[in-house]
This record gives structure tokens, sequence and C-alpha cells, in this order.
């Protein structure tokens, strides 16, 4: 027998309507072998996925999509979605594995609305939906699919706030599986466990008191249920909560038992859930080392993270130093603005983000940060030229964060300097620092840092002439690199590790025009508003070539890095070639 019998045969959500409940079982667990097969050889969402397998057959049993239309919030529950709607290959067949993404896309199927790789999302998209529909009278079921943790995300808040007074078909799934990528914190998952322990009857009631009607399974791994509650709800006029209890990691039992590692995993082994594959020690360990020793006798030390302890290596000091850890949910504006107002109040919070989802609080860091220059730290973790999904790129902060007076933003190139910057930021208090660290392991520099910290200062790697380059954070490595290979065409060039990611040494940029015919910037990151555009803006009119190079203002997906180095010009090769041509 087939180790897929029953999901061979489903192309389409056509064929999950054909089933009956025995070969809707079986269907469940051969999707369950499937994303572990996946997850196991190349890593990906494990847990979210496991966990609402039987919500996808149901969905797809019960409503019609793509006429109907179904939102899956941050994606982190799509796998099970992809399985039923023609992407099964993606799962079974090692060489189809890259020809889907993790996240939902409309380039891949029509049965994705959106192209969805951040929390929070889904009520509000689906709120949009359903106005689109009603004003050009159509008709069709909407639904968001959302999970306890997302939430937490305050445009969760403001999608139900506004979607509770329509008075049309608005349907919202809360998949409730009693954690976020890691514990959920806040006062909202104190109703949702007496929405639970009620069997959905307290009169306590989060959804009720925002408007929606409400229903509760209490089995959200049971598709006979499912399919009930949604049959009830399908074509219903008014907005409705179906609140479903699952179990994160469901029918393996190691995420089962481990809900936090298994949430998203590197490949690994499926017998004993040991990492098959292994990287180099990254930036984040370090920031999680120092914050260690800062603790021990750093009484003003708060850490604060929003929802993502794992991917920031902050398990060992949230289980260590309790009391200085505050994990605010998947909420980056709170984030901002409660370590604002923590460095107001006299402590020195240290809060971190990744990359990809510090455009998430724009606002927060303008007006309750900077605008009030409260002496916060921020580290920006996992930032410059990757090879991921395009929902989690992170090249785009040096612009963003560069825009915003009052903020000092700090680009280290190893971890000697890494260190330095922390204390130099930790120890000031005049104005918001954040520290942008690579997503790249620490290079092997022939630099070592030799000069103090000073506001807006660089430092002269090598001394040379005709050519400088100035190589930011982690691409000082890239100037070494290219610097090297131009000696090798008998110039002997300069070397600059500029530091600051938003500041000018303006003193210094002037002295290289005396003995420099052209300068080159490096950066990891967009150049559209980057920082070789401000080299470049300074020097003007003035006689110096200038040569930018970094990334190209685009949304990649899944490219590989050195596909994307080699595109935008940053090999050695490739930049010598541009500077002696």
């Amino acid at each position: 027998m087939s180790d897929y019998e029953v999901l061979n045969k489903i192309n389409s959500p056509a064929d999950v309507k054909k089933l009956n409940a025995a070969e809707r079982k079986e269907l469940a667990a051969e999707m369950r072998a499937a994303i572990l097969n996946r997850v196991s050889k190349i890593g990906g969402h494990l847990g979210p996925n496991l966990g609402t397998v039987e919500l996808a057959i149901a969905l797809h049993t019960v409503f019609d999509s793509p006429k109907d239309k179904i939102i899956l919030d941050v994606s982190h529950q799509s796998y099970p979605h992809k399985l039923l709607t023609g992407r099964r290959q993606g799962f079974q067949s090692d060489e189809h594995f890259r020809d889907i993404s993790g996240y939902t896309n409309p380039q891949e199927s029509e049965h994705d609305v959106f192209i969805v790789g951040h929390t929070s999302t889904s009520v509000s998209l689906a709120a949009g939906l359903v106005k689109a529909r009603d004003m050009q009278g159509q008709k069709f079921n909407v639904i968001a699919v959302i999970g306890d943790g997302s939430l937490s995300g305050g445009e969760a808040f403001e999608g139900l706030d506004n979607a509770g007074d329509f008075k049309s078909n608005f349907i919202v799934i809360v998949n409730d599986n009693e954690m976020s990528i890691a514990e959920n914190y806040g006062g909202l998952y104190g109703n949702l466990a007496e929405l639970r322990a009620s069997n959905g009857q307290s009169e306590n009631n989060y959804f009720k008191s925002l408007g929606f009607d409400y229903r509760y399974v209490a089995d959200g791994n049971d598709t006979e249920a499912l399919i009930a509650a949604l049959e009830e709800v399908k074509d219903i006029t008014r907005p409705v909560v179906i609140h479903v209890h699952t179990l994160k990691g469901k029918g393996y039992a190691l995420a089962e038992q481990n809900k936090e590692r298994f949430h998203w995993s590197l490949p690994f082994n499926i017998q004993t859930g040991e990492l098959t594959v292994s990287g180099a020690k990254g930036y984040g360990a370090y920031v999680a080392e120092y914050l260690d020793e800062q603790a021990a006798h750093n009484d003003k030390l708060a850490v604060i993270n929003a929802g993502t302890p794992g991917a920031l290596a902050l398990q060992g000091f949230r289980a260590k130093y309790p009391e200085k850890y505050f994990d605010v949910g998947i909420a980056e504006e709170h984030a901002v603005a409660f370590s604002s107002a923590m460095a107001k109040g006299g402590m020195k919070p240290v809060a971190l983000f990744f990359g990809g989802f510090i455009q998430r609080a724009y606002d927060q860091l303008s007006q309750d940060l900077c605008l009030n220059k409260s002496p916060a730290v921020l580290v920006i973790e996992g930032c410059g030229i990757t090879g991921m999904d395009m929902t989690h790129l992170s090249v785009f902060d040096i612009p963003l964060l560069s825009s915003i007076p009052n903020l000092v933003y700090l680009a280290p190139s190893c971890v000697d300097e890494l260190k330095r910057m922390l204390d130099w930021a930790m120890a000031q208090t005049d104005f918001p620092v954040a520290i942008r660290t690579p997503a790249s392991a620490p290079q092997n520099l022939t630099y070592a840092p030799k000069t103090d910290i000073a506001l807006n200062k660089f430092e002269v790697v090598k001394q040379g002439s005709k050519v400088a380059f100035i190589g930011l954070g982690s691409m000082l490595s890239l100037a070494e690199k290219t610097a090297e290979k131009l000696a090798d065409k008998g110039v002997d060039a300069t070397i600059v590790n500029p530091r600051f990611a938003n500041g000018l040494d303006e003193e210094l940029l002037t002295a290289l025009l005396s003995c420099h015919d052209v300068v080159v910037t490096l950066e990891d990151g967009v150049l559209a508003g980057g920082f070789g555009e401000k080299v470049a803006g300074f020097y003007g009119d003035n006689a110096v070539k200038v040569y930018n190079f970094g990334a190209a203002r685009e949304f990649t997906d899944r490219v590989p890095v050195e596909e994307l180095y080699h595109r935008y010009g940053l090999t050695p090769e490739q930049i010598v070639q541009k500077i002696l041509g």
C-alpha cells in the first residue's frame, strides 16, 4: 500500500469533498507524515502545521475555495492548506520541496489570497475583502484563521473591533493551541483559558464583547466536530468567531512535548528530534552572552522581546533571569514604546528584534522613542542580504531607521566591536541607540578595533591612497578581500570601518579627498536611502568618484545568497572591475 494512499488522490479541494469520515481520518495521518517528511529534510514550521491538519480538511470540506476566501494569519499553518490545494508534491518529493514557499502566495495557487508572513493581519485583510464583496453585491464566505498567539498583536484587535460591527458574512476561526511561538503573555489569555474551562459558556467572553457571535469546539483536532461547526456558520449573515482548541505538534510526540522547540526547526532526525545540520555561532548568541554577563551586576537591566526568544537566543537568559526578562507577546509596537518608557523611568532596557519585523513598529520608533530621546538600546538582529522568503527579508532596515532623527544606528564588523558598541550604548544617556547585527556568522578579519566608540567617528583600518573602501558592518570583510585583489593590480587602497550606519564622519571623509580618486561604499542592505547614498551626497560635486555597492530595492524570494551577491556586483572581482573600468 502507498504511504500516501488517500493523499495521492487529492489534487484540489473538490477531491477533499468526496471523502468519507474514515478516509478523512486516514488523510490526516498521511498529511502529518508528509509535513514531517518536508520539515525534517529542509526545515520549516512544524508544530503549528501539525496542529491544524484537521482544521484544513474541515475548511476545504465545507467551503468552496477559491470562491470562498480563506486567509491564514502569518501562514504558520499553511502547509495542510497547501497539501489540499494541488501542492502535495512539495511535501512528498525531495526534488519538489523548493517549488513552494513556507507561506501563502497567490503566485503559487489561486487558493492563496494574499502573500502573508507576518502576524496579526488576517482579520484586517479579511475585513477588507468583506467590504469589497458587499459593495459589489457579491456572495461568498470570507474566513480568517488566526492563532491565539497572533491575537497579542495590535492589528488583530483593530481588525476584530472594526469587524464586530459588520452586518454581513464574516467568519473568524481562532486556533487556540495555548501557545504563541513560545509561551503566550498577556491578560487576554486568561479569558481564553476561562472559555476553554467552561466549554465556551463563560459570560466573560472577549469576542462577544466586540460584537461577534461565538461557537466553541473543544476538540479542534476532531475533523467531524469541526465540519459540523463550520456547516453551522457557512453563509452566516453576521460576524462570528469559531474558537477551536487544538494541540500544537499533534501526531508527533516530540513536538507535542516540546512545543517551543518544534514551532520551527532546522532539518532534524524524526526518530530522535536531533538536528541534522549545524551552523556557526551567530551574533545573536554573542548578544545573549553579553546580556547574561550584564544581568549579574546591572540592577537596571531589562531585556524586552516581542514573542521570538528562540530566534534571538534568549531562552537561557529567560530561564536564568525571569525577573529581568519581559516577553510582551507578538507586539513590536508595544515593545518599542514599553522600552522607551522604561528608559525614561530610570531603567536600562535592551529590546531585541528580528530585522525583518522592526518596520512593524515604525511609528513607535519615531514618536515614542526617538522624539522623546529615550536612551533605550535596540538590537536589530539577522540583518542583511539573505536567501529567505520574501516576507522575512531584513535588508530594508538602514533606510527605515536612518530616516528617524535622534536615533544612532551602529553596525559592528566583528564580535569584539559588537561588545564595544553594547558597552557604549548602555553607558550613554543622551539618545536611543540601535545596533544592527548581521545575518551572516562573524567573519575573519585582519582588522581589530583600536579606538573607542565616539559619535559619528569612523576608524581607518589601513591607510593607502587612490582608492578608499568604506565597508559597513559585515561588509568590512568584503572591503579587505577586495583591497587584496586591488593590490594585485598595483593599487594600495585605504580601508575604513564606518561603525555608524546613519551618521557621517565628515572630517575623515574630507581628509580622503587629498589623496583618493575613488571612494567605494559597501553595505549589506538596500542602496536606496542607505548608507552609501549619504556618503555620495556628502561628496556632491567634488572631484572624487563614488561607487555605492549594496542590494537593489526589491523583494527576493528564496534566492541563494551567492546568487544575490553576484546579481548586485558584490564580489571582489566585480568591484575591482568596476573601479578599474
